[in-house]
């Protein structure tokens, strides 16, 4: 065994299993190891890509290359065969559609795409580009990694997210809180809920997520139900455990 080695593995899977980034003295602390050493280890990982230090906090993050090496391992088609077994069931348990989607060329691609239960007339939408800054899916995907869309952030609605600074707030809103909502900042009169969907080491590799009319996604004070956000995380999480993540 190569010991350095084994130590920024386990740096990277502290990192992966953070709620958001983590301070030096957090991680050495938390795998036993002297600050000095850790430091070492996180200005190596950084150098090749692997990790990013907030400039203002000097906290750490996964960075780009590795994300990207993470995405790369989990194809769409792997994304969608695991996530079709638990689609269907939140479906009938919200009563609301379900779409799976993950990040392509800077915006959501919709992989998978269950109809509400109803006879309601609806449009298939495997294969829709959502924007990552207007959608509940979107949001989750960008909160799990480095960089997220260059400004200016176009505008939808008069809800929708127009700037960097409250992207960045919603962003760590969505890292505590572990799911993504969106009340009608893509399209007036409709809301969706969104949590993330693992891989191993606990990767962002996509997210799961319900839509529909806002009065029935969200209570009148446009709060999204508590039961209906319940569901999705359920849901993200079985997926997550058929992709290899760790129990959450």
């Amino acid at each position: 065994m190569v010991q350095s080695i084994e130590r920024a593995a386990a740096i990277l899977r502290t990192l992966a299993g953070g709620s958001g980034r983590l301070g030096l003295g957090e991680i050495a602390s938390s795998l036993d190891l002297a600050k000095g050493t850790t430091h070492g280890i996180l200005r190596t990982l950084q150098h090749v890509g692997f990790v990013e230090q907030d400039r203002v906090s000097g906290r750490y993050q996964l960075g780009a290359a590795l994300l990207h090496l993470g995405s790369s391992y989990l194809d769409i088609n792997e994304l969608r065969s695991h996530s079709i077994n638990w689609a269907d069931p939140l479906a009938a348990r919200s009563g609301e559609a379900v779409r799976i989607g993950t990040v392509l060329d800077g915006r959501v691609l919709v992989v998978h795409h269950v109809f509400r239960p109803d006879d309601t007339f609806q449009t298939l939408d495997i294969g829709a580009l959502l924007p990552l800054h207007a959608s509940a899916l979107g949001k989750v995907l960008l909160a799990y990694r480095a960089a997220g869309p260059a400004a200016p952030l176009e505008t939808f609605t008069r809800r929708t997210v127009a700037t960097q600074r409250a992207l960045a707030t919603a962003l760590e809103q969505v890292r505590d809180l572990g799911w993504a909502a969106e009340v009608e900042e893509l399209t007036i009169g409709e809301a969706a809920i969104a949590a993330p969907i693992r891989g191993h080491g606990g990767l962002v590799v996509g997210a799961i997520g319900v839509s529909g009319l806002v009065e029935r996604i969200c209570d009148r004070k446009y709060r999204p139900h508590p039961h209906l956000v319940g569901y999705v995380r359920d849901a993200a999480r079985a997926v997550s455990r058929d992709l290899g993540a760790a129990r959450r």
